[in-house]
């Protein structure tokens, strides 16, 4: 069987501005760029040291790391867990160094995903920005996307996601 070719890195752009809600995340992180950056770019390994993360697939993957990607995580509540999903654009930028994601099915579609990587004293700083304006739902667009998927589901993944990526940086192993 033939691996299919690489297909051209997506140009997602810079992340949008204006946009109805903006979620940060961010940490200072206690080991090199390459390090947490690597992490992050390598979301196929994310469900191997997330528990959080149910799956991450590739359908299509870029000659940057990137590709159209598969994921779903669950959202704890107490001793219940909510599965999500969602459907992405990955840009991989290895000279910023940063990844950038396009939500284009789920819930979230239309969420733009912005993850940077700041040398730091101690470090690395890392931000993770979403920006979006909320599903498609006429009438509870705004309260749906700022009082509960934003904040609730959006957030509650991503505190975990950016935590767990970090604490296995620290330990200096994948």
């Amino acid at each position: 069987m033939t691996t299919p070719p690489l297909r051209a890195p997506f140009d997602l752009g810079p992340l949008p501005v204006g946009k109805l809600q903006l979620l940060l995340d961010e940490s200072i992180v206690a080991a090199p760029v390459e390090r947490i950056f690597a992490l992050a770019a390598e979301v196929e390994h994310w469900p191997a040291v997330l528990p959080h993360y149910r799956f991450v697939r590739y359908r299509s993957r870029n000659s940057d790391g990137g590709g159209v990607v598969e994921m779903s995580a669950n959202r704890p509540f107490g001793p219940l867990a909510w599965p999500t999903w969602w459907l992405s654009h990955m840009q991989v930028d290895h000279q910023t160094p940063s990844v950038r994601f396009r939500h284009i099915e789920g819930v979230t579609t239309g969420m733009d995903v912005e993850w940077t990587f700041t040398p730091h004293p101690r470090g690395t700083h890392v931000r993770l920005f979403h920006v979006w304006d909320g599903p498609d739902w006429p009438f509870i667009r705004v309260p749906a996307a700022t009082l509960v998927i934003g904040p609730i589901f959006v957030h509650g993944i991503a505190q975990r996601t950016l935590a767990g990526l970090k604490a296995v940086a620290e330990r200096g192993t994948s």
